[in-house]
């Protein structure tokens, strides 16, 4: 069960003026399952994204980049579900073109005005001769309130949809904000197997959109792990109607576009923690907090070493107060000059070692009541500086391996 995640309701999740979004079933890999979406961008949207760093990137991660760096106006994104369409060579490239061409010519646009995204079963021909022929059905479908029904249609192995939507006054007029995400294992975005799309109403400049989409996932989705695998297909992508009445933002800097931000940021962490608490086989969540670096990318690699070993994820889930498996992660993270006797640690306000040794003042007892809640908090402070950072994880357990094992079955 995800660890204290609910499933959006579709009335809280408002409508993007200017993006509308159809859904059906096209049969890729399980029959009667919605696995295909379409969202449909009026004449005047920005479209900005950030995508995998995997260098054995997905087919539709590559036509994506292709589309954005062509310049073309986009008004179409094609999103299918059940098969990745990665290792999939030439082969998978041929088939997502072909997937483009054919919703292109459905909508009268060029195919580069269109971009694929896949999630799935890697390694597998991407059946698109099924998803030409859901196209009529989804292009019917489409309406700008179907945004819980594209939530759904994009998962895999989640157990819940993942959305939420804010709104915000700019410049006199009310701005909104809708996203939705997808992801349980695979999980550890190294963008710039999770998709997450956020649509605003709001008039941004596309170069600052492009800024804004950087900062957003940096922030958000790029600082998860559920397994610490990153996927071939992770693709993050921001759409801007520009059609809210204000004056266009061409400047993040603004206080218009601070307030923006920082609006969109909440949503973007908000679908991202979605993603942790929903990991495969998940019964806790886990913040991961280290102070005191001498730089943010030095917190990160502390917190990722943590957020990352199987030892303290499994000792979590068995909420056992092994801890000196947290610190041995901080001290192999790769700091060479960390000095262990700088370091504290605590498990929410649990004071379990001080200065690099066990706290005489901690009992075990303590750790174990902590360790059996469903949601922790991981400080280390490492005593070298004023930086901070943020992970978020999960534990691991017995249900990850069976997932992971069947899942191809």
């Amino acid at each position: 069960m995800p660890v204290n995640l609910l499933a959006p309701v579709a009335a809280d999740l408002q409508p993007i003026a200017g993006v509308r979004i159809g859904v059906a079933q096209a049969g890729i890999r399980k029959v009667g399952r919605k696995d295909l979406s379409v969202f449909l961008l009026d004449e005047g949207a920005s479209v900005a994204g950030v995508f995998t760093q995997n260098r054995f990137c997905a087919a539709p991660v590559q036509i994506c980049r292709e589309h954005l760096a062509s310049g073309q106006a986009i008004r179409a994104l094609l999103v299918n579900t059940g098969n990745a369409n990665a290792g999939t060579g030439a082969d998978g490239l041929v088939r997502a073109r072909a997937s483009c061409t054919a919703l292109a010519r459905r909508l009268e646009l060029a195919p580069e005005q269109i971009l694929p995204f896949s999630t799935g079963v890697i390694m597998e021909p991407l059946p698109h001769e099924r998803i030409e022929a859901a196209l009529p059905a989804a292009l019917a479908d489409a309406r700008p309130e179907h945004w819980a029904r594209a939530a759904e249609a994009i998962m895999t192995t989640d157990t819940l949809p993942k959305a939420c939507s804010a709104r915000l006054p700019i410049g006199g007029a009310t701005v909104t904000i809708t996203g939705i995400s997808k992801g349980a294992g695979m999980i550890r975005p190294n963008m710039a197997t999770m998709l997450g799309f956020i649509a605003t109403d709001a008039r941004v400049h596309p170069a600052a959109l492009q800024q804004l989409v950087h900062a957003l996932a940096e922030d958000s989705f790029n600082r998860i792990s559920i397994d610490g695998d990153t996927s071939t297909n992770d693709s993050f992508m921001l759409l801007a109607s520009n059609q809210a009445a204000h004056a266009p933002i061409t400047d993040l800097a603004s206080a218009e576009g601070q307030a923006l931000a920082a609006a969109m940021l909440g949503v973007a962490q908000k679908l991202a923690q979605a993603i942790v608490r929903d990991g495969e086989g998940a019964t806790k969540f886990i913040t991961v907090r280290v102070e005191g670096g001498r730089s943010g990318a030095e917190c990160r690699q502390v917190a990722y070493a943590i957020a990352h070993s199987p030892l303290v994820k499994t000792a979590f889930y068995a909420s056992d107060p092994n801890l000196g498996r947290i610190l041995a992660a901080v001290g192999y993270a790769g700091i060479a000059d960390l000095d262990p006797g700088g370091i504290d640690l605590y498990l929410d306000e649990v004071h379990v070692a001080a200065h690099g040794g066990r706290n005489p003042a901690y009992r075990e007892e303590d750790g174990q009541r902590v360790m059996q809640q469903s949601e922790i908090t991981v400080r280390v402070l490492l005593g070298r500086g004023s930086a901070a950072d943020t992970v978020w994880t999960c534990d691991l357990g017995h249900e990850y391996v069976r997932i992971n094992a069947d899942y191809r079955s």
